[in-house]
């Protein structure tokens, strides 16, 4: 999870900017990617916040200028006492303010809903998740 599996196991690449590695640390800032054919979608987000726990480990990340949307989006797992491990997600998302991608806003909300299915089967058995 904080070595950003869950996204690249959704079709995204993730790289960090300015010296940022592998693991998810607050207030590093990552190039988010998004491949469709020819069309490829650049996300540059910074990490608001971390959380590792025994039983409770993810992030947050906020959107910066160039972003296709304007918000918040969160990831966490959380394993129960009985050994269930279940996923949340979180996203505040609004349009961004200025650009090309603001007026396609509602076709973004829609690959939203697709790719939140493919977090969940990234953590499936056999999806083959780095959840550390």
């Amino acid at each position: 999870m904080l070595r950003w599996g869950v996204k690249r196991r959704s079709g995204f690449t993730v790289s960090g900017r300015d010296g940022a590695g592998e693991r998810v640390v607050k207030g590093a800032e990552y190039q988010v990617t998004a491949a469709f054919g020819p069309c490829v979608v650049r996300e540059p987000v910074r990490v608001v916040a971390v959380v590792d726990t025994p039983d409770r480990c993810g992030f947050a990340y906020g959107t910066l200028p160039g972003h296709p949307v304007s918000g918040e989006e969160a990831f966490i797992v959380h394993r129960s006492p009985d050994g269930t491990v279940a996923l949340t997600i979180r996203s505040l998302t609004g349009a961004a303010p200025h650009g090309w991608w603001r007026p396609v806003f509602p076709v973004l909300l829609v690959a939203q809903r697709v790719f939140r299915r493919r977090y969940l089967r990234a953590l499936l058995p056999g999806g083959g998740a780095d959840v550390e």
